[in-house]
């Protein structure tokens, strides 16, 4: 029960989770354009139903788009238990209307439909390991009344938060990164002028003396 409780509500909270996120996008080395472009393939990702593949498919995505794949996989935090139920019910929402089915099922059967084939997929591979028979008597109704809705509107709808993570997140990390090499210069010159006053005290003294 601590664990589902550390999942569903991590130590510190979501706002302190949220906050080490970006903590860590804006010690990223790349430049602002690399990590925006990783950044809107985590978000795209977690719009998509692949639960358990996110991180590879938002790393894969990152590659391919020539963004950084350690923020594609910090990105897919915006998909967590708090947005989840948002994200799966507008994603099946529009996906069962592009798809013309009449109703989309209900946010709860929605999940109860995910839990029920994890189910059955696991009895299955158990099944295939000692010989038992393999029946899929719940994946035809799952694939084409939540998997295939849920895919369909979490692609168009995860393209447009992509793209929006995308326009926003690049002047915000390109300003920061600017004013943190600004700030560093002001440092660097702080400390070369300290060292250069001690050096030249140090040579009045040596003067004086000898």
């Amino acid at each position: 029960m601590a664990a589902i409780g550390r999942a569903l509500y991590p130590r510190g909270g979501w706002w302190r989770a949220a906050r080490y996120m970006v903590y860590r996008l804006r010690r990223l080395p790349d430049p602002a354009y690399k990590i925006s472009r990783g950044i809107a393939a985590g978000v795209f990702t977690s719009f998509t139903p692949l639960f358990g593949l996110h991180f590879f498919i938002a790393a894969g995505l990152a590659w391919i788009m020539g963004g950084n794949v350690v923020a594609s996989l910090l990105a897919t935090f915006v998909g967590n238990p708090v947005t989840f139920p948002v994200i799966a019910g507008a994603s099946v929402e529009l996906g069962a209307r592009l798809l013309g089915q009449d109703h989309a099922l209900p946010l709860n059967a929605t999940f109860d439909a995910f839990s029920r084939v994890s189910v059955e997929l696991w009895s299955n591979l158990k099944g295939v390991l000692t010989g038992r028979p393999v029946v899929w008597t719940g994946f035809e109704h799952f694939f084409s009344n939540v998997f295939m809705p849920y895919l369909v509107g979490g692609v168009l709808i995860g393209t447009v938060a992509g793209v929006a993570s995308y326009l926003m997140s690049r002047p915000v990390i390109s300003a920061y990164q600017k004013a943190r090499i600004k700030r560093l210069k002001k440092k660097f010159e702080k400390q070369r002028r300290i060292a250069q006053e001690a050096a030249a005290k140090r040579m009045k003294k040596e003067a004086r003396d000898g």
